[in-house]
């Protein structure tokens, strides 16, 4: 990783540089850290509906109010982000998610587990946005896809850590401790971020990351209506892109468990196949964004996204009926699916609104991604039961989604081609 790069370097001050650096791991550990608080629920699916009698509906009911919430939140983030500044968002989501799961480790009900459930929503929606903004305010766009390239290994790496941890620990001591160990990590995160961010340089009287290809700080006019059209169009993107994240995420530990067999913990490890795929497919997407596309996010978008259409074929095709095809197929998808992911949410969000508006249209953008998450939510769950565990409608659903995702990406390529957009 080069951050900076030995030309950017010559022209910031070293303390600048070192904390660009303080910066980067900050705000890196603070959203993989958000994950220790919101992969337990998942990864203990199964043996939590077990052991509380919920069924498949139930949990999907309780799956989808934290996704509820959490798009809400993301939109109410982007908002106060701008206003409050991303550290004091950031502090307040990261404490009340520690709550929230240490109330999840103490609770047995259905209505208790929606409450908190909610609560952990809104507070975790403070994570991307909020993250993605004081990147924004330290780092030039000619550096951003490299960058947040190797930045967005947070999430992967963040569900892979969350993943084996709540499963080392559901297979120990139970569902509840996986809980409680997740709150600890993030309790960790939140005393090293504390020391360790800072909105823009001038909170520490440095002066700002100079970018020719932006607006000075002061005559930053934030989102025009054209950016704002680029907002949607990516949110809509963005939409289906979730779509597939977040069912994949949310019931492959499931069905590898309930159709496959594997137990609980070993559901848990393989699952994170489609995480670890994808922090290859960030950086690599990262880097061509930069090297090969001239920091122009669509294209390369677009070519991971035709590919990924694809292995979605694979997996409607077989994955129903092999263990080592769903596999394989969890872990192509992850590495073509989680490089436009996080390129379009994070550096394409930081082009779209430049510093001033970077907070808002990643907290819009992630936000319409997150009505997508809601969604399949509410119909994975259902189609389930109602299919009798028959696992092919559910994957002609996700290889529909990837077909409107790679649609809609490509209407904004061409508008990159017509001059109407320049993400």
């Amino acid at each position: 990783m080069r951050v900076p790069s030995p030309a950017v370097a010559a022209t910031l001050s070293p303390a600048l540089v070192r904390w660009r650096w303080r910066i980067f791991a900050a705000t890196w550990l603070c959203y993989a850290g958000f994950y220790f608080c919101r992969k337990p629920f998942y990864i203990a699916k199964s043996t939590l509906g077990t052991e509380l009698h919920f069924d498949a509906t139930a949990l999907g009911v309780i799956g989808s109010v934290y996704l509820v919430a959490y798009t809400i939140g993301q939109f109410a983030s982007g908002a106060f982000g701008n206003r409050l500044g991303p550290r004091l968002v950031l502090l307040t989501g990261m404490t009340l998610s520690i709550a929230a799961n240490v109330g999840f480790g103490l609770s047995n009900s259905f209505e208790s587990f929606v409450v908190l459930m909610a609560l952990n929503g809104l507070v975790q929606a403070t994570g991307w946005s909020g993250t993605v903004g004081t990147m924004a305010n330290w780092f030039r766009r000619s550096e951003r896809g490299t960058v947040m390239g190797f930045w967005a290994t947070n999430f992967q790496v963040g569900g892979v850590a969350a993943n084996t941890l709540a499963a080392w620990v559901l297979g120990k001591w139970g569902f509840r401790y996986s809980f409680f160990a997740g709150a600890l990590v993030l309790l960790a995160v939140l005393v090293f971020f504390v020391f360790n961010q800072r909105n823009r340089p001038a909170d520490l009287g440095l002066p700002p990351v100079e970018d020719p290809s932006e607006p000075k700080e002061g005559e930053d006019p934030g989102l025009s209506r054209k950016a704002w059209e680029n907002v949607l169009l990516v949110g809509a993107f963005y939409f289906f892109v979730k779509f597939i994240r977040y069912s994949l995420w949310s019931w492959a530990p499931f069905f590898l468990e309930r159709n496959f067999g594997l137990k609980g913990d070993d559901a848990g490890y393989l699952s994170t196949v489609f995480d670890l795929a994808g922090v290859a497919g960030v950086v690599v997407t990262g880097l061509l964004s930069d090297r090969l596309f001239k920091s122009r996010r669509a294209g390369v978008s677009l070519m991971m996204m035709v590919t990924m259409f694809l292995s979605c074929i694979v997996l409607y095709v077989g994955g129903g009926a092999s263990l080592t095809v769903f596999a394989v197929s969890l872990g192509l998808v992850g590495f073509t699916l989680y490089g436009p992911d996080a390129l379009m949410s994070g550096a394409g969000a930081m082009d779209i609104g430049s510093r001033r508006g970077a907070v808002l249209a990643a907290g819009v953008i992630n936000g319409m991604g997150s009505v997508g998450s809601v969604v399949q939510e509410l119909i994975i769950g259902r189609l389930y039961d109602s299919g009798s565990g028959n696992l092919g409608p559910i994957f002609l659903l996700l290889l529909a989604a990837s077909a409107a995702a790679t649609l809609a990406i490509g209407v904004v390529w061409g508008r990159n081609k017509l001059g109407r957009s320049d993400v």
